[in-house]
């Protein structure tokens, strides 16, 4: 190969994207469990840090597109466990809101997935301090890239 740059093996972002693929696959039989996927579960911590929120904010802090989120609220609406209603102040705005379902979700995540994932990552020779560097890096690389 004439270009040493262009091997897979020389890829941060096959490893980024490998990382990522195998971890949404790590937390997919603890999500089963509560009947969610992936991208609905992280809808649910947006709303579990802070409930009633317009879709285009919910859509923000996820780093995705509404057109993207709007489908997954769909779903969710029709699964009981978030409600979506008219802004009161602008009824253009899409806002929602947590079930009571929903909610509750929030202790049954708990006690699933932190020990689910602990024991997922185990034999990981990463000590908590590697964890908060590799979460520093990636959110620099995330900032640099959004721009």
């Amino acid at each position: 190969m004439a270009h040493a740059e262009l091997q897979l093996k020389n890829q941060i972002c096959f490893r980024l994207y490998t990382a990522a693929r195998l971890i949404t696959q790590a937390y997919t039989p603890l999500l089963n469990e509560l009947g969610i996927t992936y991208p609905q579960y992280l809808v649910l911590m947006v709303l579990w840090e802070e409930d009633s929120l317009p879709v285009n904010d919910i859509a923000h802090r996820l780093l995705l597109e509404t057109n993207t989120v709007t489908p997954l609220l769909q779903r969710m609406e029709k699964m009981g466990i978030v409600k979506r209603q008219r802004g009161k102040e602008d009824k253009r705005q899409q806002i929602v809101s947590l079930t009571e379902k929903g909610k509750a979700m929030e202790e049954q995540a708990f006690s699933i997935i932190p020990t689910g994932m602990g024991k997922e990552m185990q034999a990981c020779p990463l000590q908590l301090d590697d964890y908060t560097n590799l979460a520093e890096t990636l959110d620099a690389i995330i900032e640099t890239l959004k721009k």
